[in-house]
């Protein structure tokens, strides 16, 4: 009956989250809500999920979407700030809280206290970055988070493993802690980077993209589980691999990418409404242990309350205390000091330290036992988690919005910056397509004469030419002609073109669109080109190419 009531549970959730989208709720609050609620209905079990399915099943695919859809330049870029955040905050946070649990529970071992620690330390980015990007936060802003959320999810699960081994022996030795996560670091990446580029060749050949979405799917497990067989750090294995794969998609199949955006966004919406919902479903029975435990609710409420209070003001105490640490670069990073926050922008990345799909996860997975034992106050560790995953989305996720519009941080200088970009990068592709049409012209004459070659080529020279001079108009009205190539003489079409000409000038224009994907990509690369702009107008081409797909496919069967 349990794959009965986890289908229920699944469905419940998912549509919940619908009507939270329609009405623009916070689908996470909504969900424990509402769970809570229906977990006191008669007849309604308690909900037991083997701690293992939470790590390994769902934990895996929502870090590799977020990979994915990060960008490889920014994220290096920032590198000096997201390593500050994302393992010194996690383990100072970390201490802090297990110091705080260790001082109101001291008869528990201070490993089950750091367990605790690793749990609630790791700030969940999906929340802030769905609000910052409504609400227009500058893109430095959401790297930061975005960035700090893929590596703090390692620092803090392998912190946890660590934790749990201490708790399994009894014992437990920093230099020890320190050689298990630099060896999880170490193996983790070099294990995601070599998956990543496997996957990457295995789709260049490819030439079926669901086939190639499927392998897809199948990648984070893959790199999840072998890093974690070898010792290394499954999570940083798959943000390793989610990174690579992110930064070479545009070079692999327009349609794999086109099969990929709604299949990741699907099941980012199924895992993250599910844990949610068992999470609500569960605290009930959590709330029942805790007060048949010896300590009784009360206690367990003040615990909570005070370690929610802890990991909360942590956060700015430390992000405004190492902001000079900015400054040094670590290598790889090359983020110029213009890029370094600002205080307005820093205490809006303060602010924005809710808990979410992790923490819940990992505090579902503590296990009952260990070594044998009943894990030391279990149930008082999972009622203090789920409090402040609660309580931060709660307190801070509902009150972000507000602090971005007091404090006045946007991305108005962005959003010009990103215009201009895209300006230079039309010019740059109207030069590219001109150099594609003019080598045409060259075959087509041969082939159909010199006469028909010019009213071809010159019926698409002309739209080229428009957009271009468009484009060219928003950097420098006055100087417009000169940035754009010359319109080709010609006599214009006299006639439609034949069954013939017209799949010939269906290839043509595909040539067309892989010269401006490759400008695109060239301007990324030498950093001419927000990662942000490349792939808005990266989906442009992908469109225009699935459109002229389907024509080229309705023509062959014509003729």
């Amino acid at each position: 009956m349990q794959h009965v009531q986890v289908f229920l549970l699944v469905a419940g959730a998912v549509a919940v989250t619908a009507v939270c989208r329609r009405r623009g709720w916070p689908a996470p609050l909504v969900l424990v809500a509402v769970a809570i609620v229906v977990s006191f209905a008669p007849g309604v079990p308690r909900f037991e999920i083997d701690s293992h399915v939470l790590l390994e099943f769902v934990l895996p695919p929502l870090l590799y979407s977020a990979a994915l859809s990060s960008s490889y330049r920014d994220f290096r870029s920032s590198l000096s700030s997201i390593t500050r955040l994302g393992v010194g905050l996690v383990l100072v946070s970390a201490v802090a809280v297990a110091l705080a649990f260790w001082w109101l529970e001291p008869s528990v071992p201070f490993a089950a206290a750091l367990v605790l620690g690793a749990v609630v330390a790791p700030p969940d980015a999906v929340a802030a970055a769905a609000v910052g990007k409504r609400l227009g936060l500058p893109r430095r802003v959401m790297t930061l988070l975005s960035g700090e959320s893929l590596i703090n999810d390692a620092t803090s699960l392998t912190l946890y493993k660590v934790a749990l081994a201490g708790v399994a022996t009894g014992a437990w030795a920093l230099a020890d802690g320190v050689l298990t996560f630099a060896l999880a670091v170490g193996v983790g990446v070099a294990v995601g980077l070599v998956i990543g580029w496997v996957v990457h060749a295995v789709r260049l050949r490819l030439d079926d993209p669901v086939v190639a979405s499927a392998i897809g799917l199948l990648t984070p497990f893959a790199a999840y589980w072998s890093a974690e067989e070898i010792a290394g750090s499954g999570v940083l294995a798959v943000v390793a691999a989610g990174l690579y794969l992110g930064h070479t998609s545009p070079r692999a199949g327009y349609a794999t990418r086109l099969y990929e955006e709604p299949i990741w966004s699907t099941v980012d919406l199924l895992l993250e409404a599910f844990t949610f919902a068992l999470i609500g479903m569960q605290l009930p029975w959590v709330v029942r242990d805790v007060i048949a435990s010896d300590q009784g609710l009360r206690h367990g409420i003040v615990v909570s309350l005070v370690v929610l209070l802890v990991a909360v003001l942590v956060r700015p105490l430390y992000i405004f205390g190492t902001s000079r640490f900015d400054h040094l670069r670590l290598r790889g990073s090359h983020r110029p000091p213009r890029d370094s926050l600002s205080p307005r922008e820093s205490a809006v990345v303060s602010w924005a330290g809710m808990r979410g799909v992790v923490t819940l996860a990992a505090a579902a997975a503590i296990p009952v036992t260990s070594a044998g034992a009943p894990f030391p106050e279990r149930a008082t560790l999972l009622l203090t988690a789920y409090t402040v995953a609660i309580g931060t989305l709660l307190v801070q996720g509902l009150s972000l919005p507000w602090v971005i519009t007091r404090l006045g941080v946007g991305s108005a200088d962005e959003t010009a910056r990103d215009a201009a970009q895209e300006a230079e990068v039309r010019v740059a592709t109207a030069d590219a397509v001109h150099d594609v049409l003019e080598r045409q012209r060259d075959d087509w004459s041969r082939d159909l004469g010199a006469e028909r070659a010019d009213e071809l080529i010159d019926r698409l020279s002309g739209v080229w030419r428009a957009r271009a001079t468009a484009a060219a108009g928003l950097l420098d009205p006055d100087s417009a002609d000169e940035r754009v190539p010359d319109e080709p003489a010609g006599t214009g079409p006299s006639h439609r073109p034949t069954a013939e000409e017209g799949l010939r000038t269906q290839r043509l224009r595909r040539d067309i669109v892989a010269a401006q994907r490759e400008v695109l990509m060239d301007r990324r690369d030498s950093g001419d080109l927000d990662e942000a702009v490349m792939r808005r107008m990266m989906r442009e081409l992908d469109l225009e190419d699935e459109s002229l797909a389907s024509s080229w496919l309705t023509r062959v069967r014509r003729t």
